[in-house]
């Protein structure tokens, strides 16, 4: 075999060391393929996910605006409610103090009845004197007819015998004439008094029934504002119980919305496990691809250095046998030159082999050394730590990191990974999740109170890729970054949470 054949057979046994690595290439660029349209065709289930759970949320918040709005309604109607209520009580005591007042002005209306009876009978009393004296009026003048004229007192006294007989005389006329001025004076002054007494008695009277028909009135009046404020109290009664049947619905919707939020949340959690899963397949993959790729590397430095020493070897042997024909073929023409004097021929001793050249010794592989599990995720300065604390709403655990910058300060993915969630979340504000898979543990990172997110659901980010904008979004103090390391993944209850600083690579 000639030195060009021998060349040809080495390069021919490198092309097929290198063959035989070319299957296991496209293997391992087909798993990854498979993965990445996994990851795509989850991302999109999450997009989807994310969507509804959205959609829910404005639904909730919707649905709890529309119970706040019912129950300030209901709160004002159960104010005038009571308001009516209370009117109503008034009016009932009102009514019966003006019943009592009328039933006062009654039972004085009765007693003074018994009184006008008395009067009555004390008219009549009066009358029959005055009718009495009257007749006894009428007497004396008819005796004073029948003696033929008035009699003169002067002449009762002229005819007197005696003086003792002019002193009864005296005393006579006096009588008489007191008599019948008491008769005078008694008559008008009965007069007077029946008078006086049936004018009080009507007066009475006349007072009594003004005032019994003005408390009638009244009261008359207060049953129309009780009918009126009870045709009120029903109204309001009925608009809440409407009010009350329509709170009661929509806190039934919003129940049964809290309930598909909690099945929708569930679905993300289940979403995001698997995107975790992906996210260790995918190292592992990485990992394995690495792996046969180094051990591929190395089998093709091997076979290059393999057939390197083979065609050295190879190029050795032909510079000896060649170097060892010349040699003899010298040795032959000195010995043909020589042959007539063999006292002085000596034989030529032989040229050195060549030294062959050194094998050079392969290179190292290149070492590459691992970045950091976690890296800081933005700038600033770090303001609150893992634990406890009291910020001016009492004692409190704190299960982050805190970064304080100013509004719109780059925050960066911590480690690469996948993105599981990003959104408003309550307290949280704007935030982002991003599960990652480091040495087959799972991971999860939590970026809250953005200002702006600029990364999806379901997009692979890489280690200190740009994923928003720190802000003071949801419950926060100030500009900041509230930082979360989660061992597995992210839940609610944040059960799993643990200390960043003792991840962090500084």
């Amino acid at each position: 075999m000639n030195s060009k054949s021998k060349w040809m057979l080495s390069g021919v046994s490198s092309i097929l060391a290198l063959s035989l690595l070319m299957p296991s290439a496209h293997a391992n660029s087909s798993k990854l393929d498979e993965l990445e349209q996994e990851q795509q065709q989850v991302q999109k289930e999450q997009q989807k996910l994310e969507k509804e759970r959205k959609e829910l949320e404005e639904k909730e918040e919707d649905l709890s605006s529309g119970i706040q709005k019912k129950q300030g309604e209901i709160q004002e109607t159960s104010s005038k409610l009571d308001r009516i209520v209370s009117e109503i009580q008034q009016l009932d005591k009102k009514m019966q103090e003006t019943q009592s007042k009328i039933d006062t002005v009654q039972a004085e209306i009765d007693q003074t009845k018994e009184e006008i009876d008395e009067l009555k009978e004390a008219i009549k009393e009066l009358e029959r004197k005055i009718d009495e004296r009257t007749e006894l009026l009428k007497e004396r003048a008819r005796a004073i007819q029948m003696s033929g004229g008035s009699v003169e007192y002067i002449d009762v006294l002229l005819g007197a015998n005696s003086f003792i007989d002019f002193i009864d005389r005296f005393s006579a006329v006096n009588t008489l004439i007191e008599a019948d001025r008491e008769i005078m004076r008694e008559q008008a002054a009965d007069k007077k008094e029946l008078a006086a007494k049936k004018e009080a008695v009507e007066t009475i009277l006349a007072n009594q029934e003004e005032r019994r028909a003005e408390l009638v009135s009244l009261k008359a009046s207060l049953d129309s504002q009780k009918k009126e404020q009870a045709g009120l109290k029903n109204q309001m009664e009925a608009e809440q119980k409407r009010l009350a049947s329509e709170k009661n619905s929509l806190e039934a919707q919003h129940e049964e919305a809290l309930e598909v939020s909690a099945a929708v949340e569930k679905q993300i959690m289940g979403q995001q496990s698997r995107m975790a899963k992906l996210a260790q397949q995918e190292e592992a993959e990485r990992t394995r691809i690495a792996e046969a790729e180094r051990k591929a590397a190395a089998e093709k430095a091997a076979a290059e250095k393999a057939a390197a020493e083979r065609a050295a070897a190879e190029k050795a042997a032909a510079e000896r046998a060649a170097a060892e024909k010349a040699a003899a073929e010298k040795a032959a023409a000195e010995k043909a030159a020589t042959k007539s004097s063999s006292a002085s021929a000596s034989t030529a001793s032989p040229a050195p082999a060549p030294t062959p050249a050194p094998t050079p010794a392969p290179a190292p592989a290149p070492v590459v050394k691992p970045s950091a599990n976690f890296v800081i995720p933005a700038s600033g300065r770090h303001t609150s730590g893992f634990g406890g604390r009291d910020i001016g709403d009492g004692a409190e655990t704190h299960l982050g990191y805190d970064i304080a910058n100013s509004p719109g300060t780059p925050v960066v993915a911590s480690a690469a990974g996948y993105v599981s969630f990003a959104g408003s979340m309550g307290g949280y504000g704007n935030v982002i999740i991003i599960n990652h898979s480091i040495n087959g543990q799972p991971y999860a990172t939590a970026y809250a109170h953005l200002s702006s997110i600029g990364v999806s659901v379901g997009q692979k980010v890489d280690q200190r890729q740009f994923i928003g904008g720190m802000g003071n979004t949801g419950r926060s103090t100030g500009p900041h970054l509230h930082f979360e390391i989660h061992v597995g993944s992210w839940n609610g209850s944040r059960s799993n949470a643990v200390n960043p600083a003792n991840y962090l690579s500084y």
